[in-house]
């Protein structure tokens, strides 16, 4: 069976749901906890896909001293064409380490339900092109990436923070938004944040879009597993016009 590499950062963001449907897909994962001193790899040998989460740190300096190392990892997957896919921080650390900018974002915090808004260089994204054009996604992040890497593809976009999601390469892709979060992890989120005006409230809206996440970014990961498995086909092709 394939194995991807799964680098979690923050005790309270682990794989969840996404660990779930990689694996559900056919992809056996091999999860590192750096944040608890687990040795991350010099390279990614014997690894289908590198999957980085998401975290309370920043991208930035003063920055935990492994996220050197995951940089370098996401240099070899987008140098060498192995998939990866990076969450929140994780897709902020895939910018930093191709010349990206990660800052506080401007524009304040992003919490809660959202939608984002796809853009038309989807429709050729393997990925990407079966996501509808505007998904429910979770939210949680104060920092932003607020310059994207010279010759990454923008896929989705907000108003306020318009680098929701992009690609670099032909196999490595950016969410700044969450797709793991099942309801229990959203409400540790929140229980242990006192900045929150109305902490049952929010979890309570988080948990009414879970079943419309779930429907968008399943398939999502279960494509990205394909990818990694040499399993999906026809990638670079955008989508028949109904009625053609």
């Amino acid at each position: 069976m394939s194995t991807a590499l799964v680098v979690e950062n923050d005790p309270t963001d682990d794989v969840r749901l996404l660990g779930e449907w990689l694996t559900e897909a056919g992809l056996r994962l091999d999860v590192v906890r750096a944040h608890a001193g687990d040795p991350l790899p010099a390279d990614l040998d014997g690894y289908a896909a590198i999957v980085v989460m998401g975290g309370e740190q920043s991208a930035y300096e003063p920055r935990p001293d492994w996220f050197d190392d995951v940089e370098a990892l996401l240099r070899k997957a987008v140098r060498y064409g192995v998939p990866a896919l990076g969450v929140c921080l994780g897709a902020q650390l895939l910018a930093t380490a191709h010349g990206g900018t990660v800052e506080r974002s401007p524009s304040g915090p992003e919490i809660g339900p959202a939608l984002v808004g796809r853009r038309d260089a989807a429709a050729e994204d393997p990925l990407f092109r079966y996501v509808p054009l505007a998904p429910d996604v979770h939210q949680w992040h104060f920092d932003e990436i607020t310059e994207l890497p010279a010759g990454a593809v923008l896929l989705a976009a907000s108003t306020r923070y318009p680098h929701q999601a992009f690609r670099l390469g032909e196999k490595a892709w950016g969410l700044q938004f969450h797709i793991e979060c099942d309801t229990a992890m959203i409400a540790s989120w929140a229980a242990a944040s006192p900045h929150l005006e109305n902490p049952e409230a929010l979890v309570a809206a988080f948990d009414a879009i879970m079943v419309d996440v779930e429907e968008v970014w399943q398939p999502f990961a279960a494509r990205f597993a394909a990818l990694a498995l040499g399993e999906l086909r026809d990638t670079r092709r955008p989508l028949p016009i109904l009625g053609q």
